[in-house]
């Protein structure tokens, strides 16, 4: 069945709700001194075992086009998530927030650089608009923010995202989103076990199994199962811009999600920012000069 633009713009809508209360999940984990690599790892072989499980037929007729795809995907998708986790150490949760957040900025240039697709004017706008809410959103127009090592770690994160987005949009059209989703799932086990099992074998003694494990299979569940999988269906049918805008709205969610729960208070950069990623978000995906025209032409008619 194919969808329209706006109905898969719904479903990578939905996505970015669930990836922001994944962020709670998180935190829970990292609580119960489970490494990031671990994390990733157990994250992995549940995604890709209920992917088998669900659509083990389709994954029969996989392909060496899905194959080069769905890997050369997945060891973007596990760069993007390891330079970040790794900047974080060398820099704040404020800057890390911020610049990962630049991936946004990057696609329309990611977009030129490989499609040679120069940026329309209405996305140039939602982009300032949306980079403008994240400002307000993140804390850092009010606290500014020093460059780091761990800041450069991070922009590089923010590419990788800003270039799995254009890479789906542009290659998953021809695939099966299933397998595709199969693969990123069996490259993030790979990928972040060989790393965890590189650099984080030391700290496996003092994880706290009984409070970190139960976050994360709730996490493999329902943000890497679902929200990725649902992400690799919307981009199928829908634009990288217009992906990479509702995506970004993961971290107003986010943000939601942790006021309601009582982690943090509402606050007016809250309130700005998830104001301005909204309006961005209704600037990228409505035409304004075809509203503008249609009501012109309606009262020329009427005259």
């Amino acid at each position: 069945m194919k969808l329209k633009k706006w109905q898969a713009n719904l479903i990578l809508l939905l996505t970015a709700i669930i990836w922001g209360s994944s962020y709670i999940l998180i935190k829970m984990a990292l609580k119960g001194n489970m490494p990031s690599g671990v994390i990733n790892t157990l994250r992995g072989a549940i995604f890709a075992g209920l992917i088998y499980i669900f659509f083990r037929k389709r994954l029969h007729k996989l392909t060496k086009k899905d194959l080069r795809i769905g890997v050369f995907a997945g060891i973007i998708n596990f760069l993007g998530y390891q330079l970040q986790a790794l900047g974080l150490k060398f820099t704040t949760p404020s800057n890390s927030a911020f610049l990962t957040a630049t991936y946004i900025v990057m696609i329309p240039f990611v977009l030129w650089i490989f499609n040679k697709e120069f940026p329309k004017y209405k996305s140039i706008l939602a982009i300032i608009i949306c980079f403008l809410g994240t400002l307000f959103l993140t804390g850092t127009i009010n606290t500014g923010f020093s460059f780091h090592i761990g800041d450069s770690l991070t922009l590089l994160a923010a590419f990788f995202y800003a270039l799995q987005i254009v890479y789906f949009s542009d290659k998953v059209a021809d695939v099966d989103p299933f397998v595709i989703s199969f693969l990123l799932g069996i490259v993030q086990v790979i990928a972040s076990g060989l790393w965890s099992l590189s650099f984080e074998f030391s700290s496996y003694s003092s994880i706290n199994w009984s409070s970190a494990l139960i976050p994360v299979i709730v996490l493999g569940v329902l943000a890497s199962f679902g929200g990725q999988t649902l992400q690799v269906i919307g981009q199928k049918y829908t634009d990288a811009t217009s992906s990479g805008i509702i995506l970004m709205t993961e971290s107003l969610f986010g943000s939601l999600f942790s006021v309601t729960l009582g982690f943090e208070e509402l606050s007016y950069n809250l309130l700005i920012g998830g104001t301005l990623i909204i309006v961005s978000i209704l600037v990228m995906e409505i035409n304004i000069r075809q509203i503008v025209f249609q009501k012109k032409w309606r009262n020329f008619r009427k005259d």
